[in-house]
Formats: C-alpha cells, structure tokens, sequence
C-alpha cells in the first residue's frame, strides 16, 4: 500500500500542521471519521457516478457520534471534494504517528484474552514502559483465543507471554 501511503502523507502533515495548538482533538474526531471511512459499503456509495460529494459529506457526518469541529468537516470536505475518502484510515495513521514522534511515545495493543480493569491496565503499562523505554499509548483488544496472558505489539516489536503461544512453542519442541 505504498501509494496509498503516498497519497495520504500530504494530508496527514498539513492537518498536522494546521492542528498544532490541539493535536488531541483533532487525533479523537479524525479517528472517528477513518473507523466511518474504512466502511465497504460507504466507500462504495462514495465511488458511485450517482453520488455527489455532498451526499457523502452528509451522509459520514451524520453518522459521527460527536458533533464536528469547523476544522473537521474542513477536512472532511477536501478529503471528498479530492476523491480521497478511502485514504482517511492511513491519513489517520500517519497523523498518529507524527503526534507520536513530537511527544516521544508510541502506540501500544495489548491483546488479551480477558478484559483487564483499569489498575491492572495501569501496572501493565508501566511495566511495558520500562520495558520498552518510551512513554506508550496502551489501547486493549480482546482476542479469547490467546486462552490466557497477554500479546503486546508496539509499532514492529511484539512481547507475546500469552499460553496459545507457550502452546506452541511446545508443539515445536516435541516434534523437532
């Protein structure tokens, strides 16, 4: 996907740029509107012949959950208007990342295969700090057939301490 990637990185770094007083803001709506954007049927909808940019315009921002700030449904418009809908989830991406690297942090999933409470989060995340030596923005997904423990992806680098991987460690030593 490097050429959606290059088309996305223009996007991604004037928002960034023009964003720069509230990058938590602007993080929080955009992430809304890529979830909307990676809908198939919207982008259907979206490449039809039939269907002005208006059409669409209305139709995501009536189905975002918080109301629009000025600057959101400015983008919004030109990411339409320029035929770019189906960009929106890398221009997010991008956008986390510059917001990453200008704090010093990097995104963190924890996969776990239960839900975990907030101060069970609190020390996971600290012992993933030190363990990986930058400030992280943890975010949990469930994934039941872990069966127990937890997989952490933090940019390229994996920690995987869940049993589904200690099982298969197993199974390759035995049949070696």
């Amino acid at each position: 996907m490097a050429e959606l990637a290059t088309i996305a990185r223009p996007y991604a770094d004037a928002l960034f740029k023009a964003s720069a007083k509230d990058l938590s803001a602007a993080s929080l709506w955009l992430d809304e509107l890529a979830a909307i954007a990676a809908n198939a049927q919207l982008l259907q909808f979206a490449d039809s012949p039939k269907t002005t940019s208006a059409q669409v315009f209305d139709l995501v921002t009536g189905v975002a959950k918080a109301a629009l700030s000025d600057q959101a449904k400015n983008f919004l418009r030109t990411v339409i208007d320029n035929g770019r809908l189906s960009a929106l989830p890398e221009i997010a991406t991008q956008f986390r990342a510059l917001k990453n690297a200008q704090s010093g942090s990097s995104d963190a999933v924890v996969h776990s295969a239960f839900p975990i409470d907030g101060a069970a989060l609190a020390d996971v995340a600290a012992t993933l700090e030190k363990r990986f030596g930058r400030k992280l923005n943890v975010t949990v997904e469930l994934q039941p057939e872990l069966i127990g423990g937890i997989r952490v992806v933090v940019g390229d680098e994996v920690l995987d301490t869940s049993v589904k991987a200690r099982l298969e460690q197993m199974k390759v030593a035995l049949t070696s």
